[in-house]
């Protein structure tokens, strides 16, 4: 399914403040002196540190790291991002210390221990993923606890775990209100464990999505499963129009090669 991400920055200019004289007295109003505006200057750095990972400026968010260091070498959100700098450097070691920093000085930073997960997936390290999903999918309060879910649906599959990848994206489903990437992969799952009923009430709502939202458009997957689906109520009008969709748009797709292989087969 096409993905629209958007990250949400603000750039906050930070501001200190000189000495001021006062008679005899010389007194220091440093705005960093102050509590809530060291959370704030943190908080800022870090943002804009994520906005330069995004565009690929990997000095600049380094440089921008490094300041919120030399305010809190345990802020937790710094040693995350610092984590993606690592990765995105093909520095494996250094960012899995920096992620399990992240993790070790706040163990409630949810997108610390989320970013870890995704890393442990891509390292093929799927136990541990799903551990750091499970514990980030606990916390109610994280705003993007769909996508937390989703994530350990993926974990699940990779671990032979259909129940429990089914029970995951279910949940996805339910706290994105439907997302497409969400609706698709339960679909898909369903199949695979045989309930095409069940999947093909969410194909079809997957279907009336694309139909309205001219953003969402078919995946190779996507096509495969509604093919899969048809196939089994032998709605041929629907396979093959699903069929030529995909042997035009994604003729060198594994899932182009899966179908050649499903109808040769004859199943």
């Amino acid at each position: 399914m096409v993905k629209n991400t958007t990250v949400k920055l603000a750039a906050l200019f930070l501001v200190l403040f000189g000495l001021l004289v006062s008679g005899c007295v010389t007194t220091t109003d440093s705005r960093f002196n102050r509590e809530a505006d060291r959370d704030k200057a943190l908080d800022s750095y870090v943002q804009l540190a994520s906005r330069y990972i995004g565009q690929g400026n990997l000095r600049r968010a380094r440089h921008h790291l490094n300041r919120a260091f030399e305010l809190d070498g345990n802020y937790a959100p710094a040693h995350a991002a610092m984590g993606l700098v690592y990765s995105s450097e093909g520095e494996d070691a250094l960012a899995e210390q920096s992620f399990k920093n992240s993790v070790e000085s706040d163990s409630s930073y949810t997108r610390g221990r989320v970013y870890y997960g995704a890393f442990l997936y891509s390292q093929g390290r799927f136990e541990e993923a799903r551990r750091q999903f499970e514990v980030a999918s606990e916390n109610t309060g994280y705003k993007d606890r769909g996508g937390v879910f989703y994530n350990l649906g993926m974990t699940e599959e990779q671990l032979g775990n259909r129940e429990g990848a089914e029970q995951a994206y279910r949940r996805a489903v339910d706290l994105t209100r439907g997302e497409a990437r969400a609706v698709l992969s339960l679909s898909r799952v369903l199949v695979e464990k045989g309930d095409y009923m069940a999947a093909s009430r969410y194909y079809s709502r997957l279907q009336t999505m694309i139909q309205k939202n001219p953003r969402l458009a078919h995946s190779p997957e996507s096509l495969y499963t509604g093919i899969r689906i048809a196939r089994h109520f032998e709605d041929r009008d629907q396979e093959a129009s699903l069929a030529l969709l995909l042997r035009n748009e994604f003729p060198d797709s594994v899932e182009y090669q899966q179908y050649k292989a499903l109808i040769s087969n004859g199943q």
